[in-house]
């Protein structure tokens, strides 16, 4: 395995991270304990979770992935060898089952106090909010129009982190899904005010999706905010195996149909292009898809999640691969060709 550092921290993390966003839908518990051993016996310290987890969000199941986390590290008293990452569900319909009080003090220290108690810990390395309260472009969201009935929170959403931390609940806090406007505001707000600083965001990143590169890769860079890419692997469509036909009635976009954004023919075809990439080059499509992500130098760790120990076992494997110039070249002139389709 590769490590490197939280960005301005002095947290050690795995350059994989393991998605757990399956447990307790897709997978059962025993099947999120079997993923950790092994992700853990290969050098894994990072897991990523969320108080919405699993998805589809529903009140039914909300909370149950965090619980399973939770079991496992009471049965195994890993906690001081990981690093552990979740997040406040933003505002919506989609999660109005969980709260409707946005990011203020209050649902702040409830989403906390929540998932500490799931997660059977006394704290949580990173806490994210998982998207903006405001309505903005998110999620493959095109036609910007401005939200006009926001009204500026960063501070005080800053202050509502400010406490957790000092309580110890939380140790720092990062972004999830959010933009260069936004990312620059809290930093902005933690530079003057001597709030906490932000120092990772977790956004959607991948060769289908690749809307990171232009603008936030400049912040992540310059501004020491790590990317925590998701969806790295499309929902799985980089995998291959919706475009060859062999998908399980498990796979993901076979279960929820609602999940739409790699779901496009301009998606398909790029999807084409790149398997043929990885197989004249002697790879797996899904191993190529994860080492160009993980190489980027604004990605600091890439999340994989997988519903079957051989989806796991292909996709840690991908910390081996570096790409070659002539690669990143191939892959760039599809990318010219079809830019960004899952956006």
């Amino acid at each position: 395995m590769k490590y490197t550092t939280l960005p301005k921290t002095d947290i050690k993390v795995s350059k994989i991270c393991l998605g757990s966003m399956t447990w307790g839908n897709q997978n059962t518990e025993a099947e999120g304990h079997t993923q950790l051993d092994y992700a853990f016996q290969q050098g894994i310290n990072f897991i990523d979770t969320a108080e919405i987890y699993p998805v589809p969000a529903s009140a039914e199941t909300q909370g149950r992935t965090s619980k399973i986390i939770g079991t496992w590290l009471k049965k195994t008293g890993y906690r001081d060898k990981l690093v552990l990452a979740s997040k406040i569900a933003g505002v919506g319909d989609y999660t109005a089952h969980i709260r409707t009080t946005g990011f203020s003090k209050e649902a702040i220290a409830d989403a906390v106090n929540g998932e500490l108690k799931r997660l059977q810990t006394d704290y949580i390395d990173i806490f994210q909010l998982h998207w903006p309260e405001r309505e903005t472009n998110r999620f493959g969201i095109r036609n910007y129009t401005l939200d006009t009935k926001w009204e500026d929170n960063f501070n005080d959403i800053l202050h509502g982190l400010e406490e957790v931390i000092k309580t110890g609940k939380i140790r720092y806090a990062g972004l999830s899904n959010e933009n260069a406007w936004g990312t620059m505001r809290y930093l902005e707000e933690s530079k003057i005010h001597g709030l906490p600083r932000i120092k990772t965001i977790q956004n959607a990143y991948s060769l289908l999706n690749r809307t990171f590169e232009s603008d936030l890769a400049e912040v992540s860079l310059r501004e020491h905010v790590g990317l925590l890419a998701y969806s790295p692997m499309a929902f799985g469509v980089l995998s291959g195996k919706y475009i060859k036909g062999i998908e399980t009635e498990n796979s993901r976009l076979k279960l929820f149909s609602r999940f739409t954004r790699y779901s496009s023919e301009q998606c398909a075809e790029a999807t084409k292009r790149y398997l043929k990439i990885a197989e004249d080059h002697n790879m797996t499509l899904a191993q190529m898809s994860l080492a160009f992500v993980t190489q980027q130098a604004f990605v600091t760790s890439t999340i994989i999640g997988a519903t079957n120990l051989e989806q796991l076992k292909e996709n840690i494997d991908s910390i081996n691969i570096v790409l070659s110039d002539e690669v990143m070249a191939q892959i760039n002139a599809v990318n010219d060709v079809i830019p960004n389709p899952a956006t």
